[in-house]
């Protein structure tokens, strides 16, 4: 079993990244920026795909990099992420303990600060109700099974694209959509740096707004149940804007309506 890392990154002026990341397997990286060119370089022994493109989305750079993958895993990366020396066997190793998994998602030690992360504590498969708290750069999926069900990002979501965030959520739930077996697996495969975000400029209504969009592209029946439970469990998204509850979620339902018309 081979895994290959997908790394979505911006403005590189050279392959230092590599070596920050701790690359240890082949691996694509797209490096959204100014000018078009492609490199395939050998680092370490492995296969590397360097495609400077210019184009700009998280979701248009994840699915550049994953219609040239070509392991039987791949392993989705930002490029604040840093892996441990063994993380392409801890990954196999994982597959291996569950044979019938099409996709695992693992832990990352989180950067230094005031948020914490719930780590993983155990393999257990995911469901539509725990399966919107993970983010794709802690997912590992097997090539084809993303291939037999045509499952890609979106480009109305992530950094870059009309909503702001989201392309993570749509596309682990479009997993568990096409019936794809998703697991979760306690092992650390590396960690995350601290800095600053891309596209979160605080619970303003911006981010209402494409909440409730996110979810209506999840689901169309849980959409409204969906932002109530967001509001009721984080009072802070809506008192820090100085809105109601009813406002905010009069903002959600926004994003709700406008996905709803697409």
């Amino acid at each position: 079993m081979k895994v290959q890392v997908l790394v979505s990154t911006m403005h590189q002026s050279n392959h230092d990244l590599l070596e920050r990341m701790n690359i240890q397997t082949d691996a694509i990286v797209v490096n959204q920026c100014d000018n078009d060119t492609i490199e395939t370089f050998l680092y370490n022994g492995n296969t590397i795909k360097w495609l400077s493109l210019n184009e700009r989305g998280v979701g248009l750079s994840r699915n550049s990099a994953l219609m040239r993958a070509d392991a039987e895993v791949v392993l989705f990366a930002d490029d604040d992420v840093y892996y441990n020396d063994d993380y392409a066997s801890l990954i196999i190793a994982a597959f291996n303990r569950s044979p019938n998994a099409d996709a695992i998602i693992l832990n990352l030690r989180p950067p230094e600060g005031p948020r914490k992360l719930k780590p993983i504590t155990s393999v257990k498969r995911l469901n539509y109700f725990n399966g919107m708290r993970y983010g794709t750069v802690h997912l590992a999926a097997k090539l084809s099974s993303l291939r037999r069900e045509n499952i890609n990002f979106s480009l109305l979501f992530g950094g870059g694209a009309k909503y702001s965030a989201g392309e993570d959520t749509i596309f682990i739930m479009d997993c568990l959509k096409h019936r794809l077996k998703v697991y979760t697996c306690p092992d650390y495969i590396g960690g995350m740096i601290a800095r600053a975000s891309t596209w979160f400029q605080g619970y303003n209504d911006k981010y209402l707004f494409d909440k409730g969009a996110v979810y209506r592209a999840v689901s169309k029946m849980m959409a409204r149940p969906l932002c109530l439970q967001l509001l009721i469990r984080h009072k802070e998204m809506w008192r820090s804007n100085d809105l109601s509850f009813f406002g905010a979620y009069k903002l959600m339902c926004g994003g709700i309506r406008e996905m709803s018309s697409r």
